[in-house]
């Protein structure tokens, strides 16, 4: 039964997602009976920063609230997982940033120590990182009630100094707000570039 159940509401908002994107395509959404134009549409962003075990990688997108951005951020806060705690970047308590911004932990928090470098150190580190973004320009001051940002962050399990989880995670989130506001990397960037890079943790068999 409850299996049944889960699988009504996965359905229901499988559907809500294809319809909210169909409106979304032809920038049409209702708002209390008006239109609504979207803002920015779905912007995304990745930056790896620093060295390990302190390592900080994000992913971000920042997307309009009205859009599937703001569907997919309302979904994870309301569905939290066991390890994987979401939460809102705060600067200190009752002080969040806007754009409002959800920090998901990309790695299973399994002890106190974990959870300090997430909810402390990293969480402030995307926080700081957001506002001072919107200060310099990097997202314009007037879309910050329209846009959301969801977070990944990556805070390895060794990880053990909070002042450099807090330097990598700062640099790498505002790195990565860069890219995504500019669209960054440039398909021809990728192109010029895609046979000469290698992944730093595989390389290819010659």
């Amino acid at each position: 039964m409850l299996m049944r159940f889960n699988y009504v509401i996965f359905v229901s908002f499988c559907i809500r997602i294809l319809f909210m994107k169909a409106l979304y395509m032809f920038k049409v959404i209702g708002r209390f009976g008006g239109l609504y134009m979207p803002k920015i549409g779905m912007k995304f962003g990745e930056a790896l920063v620093g060295e390990e075990p302190e390592i900080a990688h994000i992913d971000l997108i920042v997307g309009d609230k009205d859009g599937p951005a703001g569907i997919g951020f309302s979904f994870g806060l309301a569905h939290q997982t066991y390890g994987h705690t979401k939460l809102f970047a705060v600067l200190t308590p009752n002080l969040l940033v806007k754009p409002v911004t959800l920090i998901v932990p990309k790695v299973t928090i399994k002890n106190l120590k974990q959870a300090e470098l997430v909810f402390g150190a990293a969480q402030y580190a995307v926080a700081k990182a957001v506002a001072d973004a919107v200060a310099e320009g990097i997202i314009p001051k007037d879309i910050v009630e329209d846009v959301v940002i969801i977070c990944g962050v990556f805070v390895h399990p060794a990880a053990k100094d909070p002042d450099k989880v807090f330097k990598y995670n700062y640099e790498a989130t505002k790195l990565a707000l860069k890219r995504a506001m500019q669209g960054e990397p440039k398909i021809d960037e990728i192109l010029a570039k895609k046979d000469l890079v290698e992944h730093p943790f595989y390389k290819l068999k010659k």
